[in-house]
């Protein structure tokens, strides 16, 4: 297969994985009990959680804003040093957060049209990368990447909570560029997010893929370059201009 662009970049959750179900308080809950064995002392459930929320989500829908991404290791540990809860000398960060990640990704799926068209692409020599937005920390989406076998797909992987800004901020698309170093227009971005990925990749100049999974209409002024309904579907795109 000959493929009209030098490059692929992905993004994640909804494109290649279904995210299923966030349950942020099953994943909480299992954290603290997983800690409460490690005899270390906690506020209440209801306490911590409740705190956790408010600020979690207030980074949130503050990130929407100004695309500076919100981290749950920050709000974490702040939490942790606000009631004095002490773990270093029963276990550590990098295990309680894998406690609280193995919960809200042990659901996710990997979408049936991805392994076998990722395996035509790298058959056929085509670089790709991953940019996705994430709270998550850096080493878990690694982590996620090895449990899910995409791994070997991939030439590198961008992730928000480390970059610092999250799409559509043109730094992080930026970032993907400079590391394939290739021309944006060069590179073809796919996502399933018409304002985060399709209008984000387009305002450097790269083409951009809209992955429709649900058959939605197109609302408002963003025109994706193509619009596919399932990833398959991307070996079939004709280029808007033929690659040098």
């Amino acid at each position: 297969m000959v493929f009209p662009y030098k490059a692929i970049l992905f993004d994640w959750a909804y494109t290649l994985v279904d995210l299923v179900k966030e349950d942020d308080q099953a994943a909480f809950l299992k954290m603290t009990e997983f800690l409460r064995k490690k005899k270390i002392d906690l506020p209440d459930f209801e306490i911590l959680f409740s705190e956790y929320q408010n600020l979690f989500y207030e980074l949130i829908n503050e990130s929407r804003r100004t695309h500076r991404e919100a981290c749950f290791e920050i709000v974490l540990r702040h939490l942790f040093f606000k009631y004095k809860i002490e773990i270093e000398s029963h276990t550590s960060w990098k295990e309680v957060f894998s406690v609280y990640y193995d919960v809200i990704h042990g659901v996710r799926k990997i979408y049936p049209d991805v392994v076998e068209t990722l395996e035509i692409l790298y058959d056929s020599k085509v670089r790709m990368g991953i940019v996705s937005n994430t709270t998550n920390p850096e080493f878990i989406k690694i982590e996620e990447l090895r449990r899910t076998g995409l791994g070997r797909y991939f030439e590198f992987a961008l992730y928000s909570s480390s970059a610092p800004y999250r799409k559509p901020h043109p730094s992080i698309f930026r970032a993907a560029i400079s590391r394939l170093r290739l021309n944006a227009e060069d590179t073809l971005f796919v996502g399933d997010n018409l304002s985060i990925d399709v209008e984000g990749s387009q305002a450097i100049g790269m083409p951009a893929v809209w992955l429709n999974r649900n058959n939605s209409s197109l609302t408002g002024s963003i025109v994706p370059d193509y619009q596919i309904t399932s990833l398959s579907e991307l070996l079939q795109v004709t280029p808007l201009k033929v690659s040098n």
